[in-house]
């Protein structure tokens, strides 16, 4: 993490229990250092064991994203930094519009039967990421499948939460699989429009469609983090975590870079 990058983090990060008064001891290794390791293993995708020396011990920061996954503080986190993106870029901090889809990516063997499945669609054997993000292709929302869980089925659940969440949201674009009883539901239910952008028939080869490119774009962001190629974590939450941390590292560059000049 660069200078720039860490004066921006700083400010963000979750306040300690200890310096709250709510107990607990100082932590024996910097936030940076820390932060710095988990970023270079999503990046690169090593294993946890194989932390390079330079950073803290691999079971100290492994302790650490741990922490920070079980008490949900990378996803308050990586929301502050969305706020922060949207309003530098002139939006309303939170969004008024989303789109929703999902990829499914292979599973590693260390990932049990019980949260991995078969997509025949795209014959993967894995997991399945179900995403929302904001127009500017940030994250709202990641819930992680099995890969035979239907989009419908995981859509239900995942855009109730995220209504929940961003109240301001009122539209949401999505492809041909979301069609059927989930387009009323989120009417009467959420009282959300879920807008589904078809490709056509005649459409030949690649055609960018309209809104859909933002989470193709989102997804692709995820493919250059080596970690999220496919999916190594044992558990669900983990799998979802390092998609926030992954999220994180974009933002944090998004934020750093100085602000064009105005005429």
């Amino acid at each position: 993490m660069s200078d720039a990058e860490w004066a921006v983090v700083r400010p963000l990060l979750p306040v300690p229990g200890w310096l709250r008064g709510r107990g607990g001891q100082p932590e024996a290794y910097c936030h940076r250092a820390m932060l710095d390791a988990i970023r270079y293993l999503v990046d690169n995708g090593t294993k946890w064991r194989a932390m390079p020396a330079d950073f803290p011990p691999w079971d100290r920061v492994y302790a650490f994203f741990r922490r920070w996954r079980n008490h949900d503080l990378v996803r308050e986190f990586h929301d502050r930094l969305r706020r922060l993106v949207r309003e530098r870029a002139g939006r309303d901090s939170e969004p008024g519009a989303g789109v929703i889809d999902s990829q499914s990516v292979k599973a590693d063997a260390v990932v049990g039967s019980d949260s991995r499945g078969f997509d025949g669609g795209k014959l993967i054997n894995g997991r399945k990421r179900h995403v929302v993000v904001d127009t500017l292709g940030l994250l709202l929302a990641v819930m992680v499948t099995a890969a035979d869980v239907g989009d419908r089925a995981a859509a239900q659940v995942l855009l109730t939460q995220v209504t929940a969440a961003h109240h301001p949201l009122a539209l949401v674009w999505a492809d041909g699989g979301y069609t059927g009883s989930l387009v009323e539901y989120c009417l009467a239910a959420l009282a959300l429009v879920l807008a589904i952008v078809k490709r056509s028939d005649d459409m030949r080869g690649f055609v960018v469609l309209p809104k859909r490119w933002i989470v193709e774009r989102f997804f692709a962001h995820l493919m250059r983090s080596r970690r999220l190629v496919r999916d190594f974590e044992r558990s669900i939450a983990s799998a979802e975590a390092m998609v926030y941390w992954s999220m994180t590292m974009l933002m944090t560059r998004r934020v750093a870079r100085p602000c064009p000049s105005r005429a």
